[in-house]
């Protein structure tokens, strides 16, 4: 009897060890590829790339790798206020046409957002998945699922990209859209090594550096600073991370990415601005990363700079990416935005808001509370 039990965790052991193989046999894929070849050139030539690796153009100090196993285990035992009480309401976008004259935009979730511009359709940062992670079974997981199936996309126009973390970049979506989809990506310098691992091909990438222009489906698309980093792996700041600015003949659009709080973002508002629309980072700040995620009354603060018109907020409510109370974040844009008389939309996932006429404010989030 010994013997055969002996066997059976034998048996139970190898098959454990083969569902993990299983689960894990995409991670290296996932992980993306190494610039190479003229891509390698461009890397090196650019005025970022210094001494090995990409750099802000206002230093940022970043979260020291000795200090990530406390933060990490702070994330996963003080959950207090971190998830909302109840289901985040979603709403399925309609199908029609965009404006050929106007300006909306429709976000689905953390920094997933399609804007309308001209006629054309722009999708920033496509996450579909539903762990922001390399590996299906760790690392942070929807708060909400996708408003809308990625297979239900309307026509795309263009595919903008800001950085390769994971919750902004992800394999599978990516994968769908070349699929599914005809239009290009639009990458900063570096992540096109990424796209083509993963079967994109090279005739659908445009990798540019900060301040370059690319001219997609008669948009101008210029890519423009952050304040941030890069990586997939442990290895930080072999890709180019920024933030986006889409101009059409009457209509112009800023798209923050990820980024702390710097001067550039005046900069780009005498450069390029003033922009009808701006999408605004406002979740996953700490005061143990000041400088690469912005909090709220930052966000206010740099959609100023830039000169813009409507505020719409990103990067909160799908991801728990930091200590911060779920609905904190847009509580504190909504109190700032009033002080500062700043227009300001905050749409439920899935919802399509016209940026010259965007409703009222509903505190949708105030319904669910905090558990």
């Amino acid at each position: 009897m010994a013997r055969r039990g002996s066997v059976g965790r034998l048996v139970a052991g190898g098959l454990a060890l083969a569902a993990a193989g299983w689960a894990l046999r995409d991670v290296p894929a996932e992980l993306g590829g190494r610039a190479a070849g003229e891509r390698l050139a461009r890397v090196l030539r650019s005025p970022q790339f210094r001494d090995g690796a990409f750099r802000n153009s206002v230093p940022a100090d970043l979260v020291p790798p000795s200090s990530a196993p406390a933060i990490l285990a702070r994330m996963l035992l003080d959950r207090d206020g971190r998830r909302p009480a109840g289901p985040v309401p979603l709403v399925g976008s309609p199908a029609t046409p965009p404006s050929e004259t106007g300006l909306s935009v429709v976000w689905y979730g953390h920094a997933t957002t399609l804007v309308e511009i001209e006629g054309r359709r722009v999708l920033f940062d496509p996450v579909w998945r539903e762990r922001a992670s390399p590996v299906p079974m760790a690392g942070p997981r929807r708060l909400h699922p996708p408003p809308v199936p990625l297979a239900g996309l309307p026509a795309l126009d263009a595919v903008a990209i800001s950085h390769d973390h994971y919750d902004h970049l992800d394999r599978a979506t990516v994968r769908a859209l070349t699929a599914t989809q005809t239009a290009p990506f639009l990458v900063p310098l570096g992540i096109g090594a990424h796209l083509e691992r993963w079967g994109v091909p090279s005739a659908r990438i445009v990798e540019l550096d900060w301040e370059e222009e690319a001219i997609v489906a008669g948009l101008r698309f210029t890519s423009t600073a952050a304040r941030h980093f890069s990586g997939r792996t442990l290895r930080r700041n072999d890709t180019l991370w920024g933030s986006w600015v889409v101009a059409s003949a009457q209509r112009r659009v800023f798209y923050a990415g990820d980024s702390g709080y710097f001067d550039g973002y005046a900069r780009i508002g005498a450069a390029h601005g003033p922009f009808d629309l701006t999408l605004m980072p406002i979740g996953a700040y700490s005061p143990s990363w000041p400088d690469i995620h912005m909090d709220p009354e930052q966000a206010v603060a740099a959609h100023l700079d830039l000169g813009g018109e409507l505020l719409l907020p990103v990067h909160w409510a799908t991801f728990s990416l930091a200590l911060h109370p779920w609905a904190e974040p847009v509580d504190r844009l909504w109190h700032e935005a009033k002080a500062r008389d700043v227009r300001l939309a905050i749409p439920r996932p899935g919802d399509r808001i016209d940026a010259g006429d965007a409703p009222q404010i509903d505190p949708w989030w105030e319904l669910l509370g905090e558990m």
